[in-house]
């Protein structure tokens, strides 16, 4: 079994990333989207992302943006990975010449699969919980019994994941990552140092129960 990696999205300062990489954050997510609470400017992210050690990926989180608009973000911001939120097709993500991960906001089991079908180059598919109108980022867990478990090794979880419920997930699911941002907030967008260091201590405790 291999180890469960953890990404801590949401960072808009440099405070959270570098407190972060401490706690032994494999990922580091900078959500575009403008009308999410936890959006961060692509000067700030690049100014973050500069102080961010080598081997944590950075990750940009993009909603269904103009293809300029991402390509204006990446021209200035180190980014190895990027993950859409929206309705992008497979062409569209993977027009930019990074890998990508594709969010799924999860109804039914198929809904799954049929991702995975639609988004063959994507590395990963991360599962976040349905709510309508909303991209992601609810703070709103799903039926994990959903995640067939063939797919698992597969799936980055989030959705509702806090220090609290993250080991029973990573024992139940065995993703190969998972994903945070409201679960360890102590305001939208400012991390609770202590609640980062707390769930990532969780899932590897999880992982010793294998």
């Amino acid at each position: 079994m291999s180890r469960v990696r953890v990404k801590i999205c949401g960072i808009t300062n440099p405070e959270d990333a570098l407190s972060a990489v401490a706690a032994g954050a494999d990922a580091l997510g900078f959500v575009f989207y403008e009308k999410s609470p936890r959006y961060v400017a692509p000067e700030a992210a690049a100014r973050i992302c500069a102080q961010v050690p080598a081997f944590v990926a950075k990750v940009g989180l993009f909603v269904d943006h103009d293809e300029t608009a991402v390509r204006n973000v990446l021209s200035s911001v180190e980014l190895e990975l990027l993950q859409f939120h929206g309705n992008e097709t497979e062409s569209y993500c993977k027009q930019f010449d990074r890998p990508y991960i594709k969010a799924v906001r999860v109804n039914t089991e198929n809904q799954i699969r049929d991702a995975l079908a639609q988004y063959p180059s994507a590395k990963n598919l991360l599962l976040d919980a349905y709510v309508k109108g909303v991209p992601g980022g609810t703070g709103q867990k799903f039926d994990w019994g959903l995640i067939p478990v063939e797919l698992a090794h597969y799936v980055i979880l989030a959705g509702g994941l806090d220090p609290q419920n993250v080991a029973e997930a990573v024992s139940m699911i065995k993703p190969y990552a998972v994903d945070v941002s409201g679960g360890v907030e102590q305001a939208k967008g400012i991390k609770n140092q202590s609640a980062v260091q707390e769930f990532i201590k969780e899932v590897w405790r999880a992982q010793n129960v294998y």
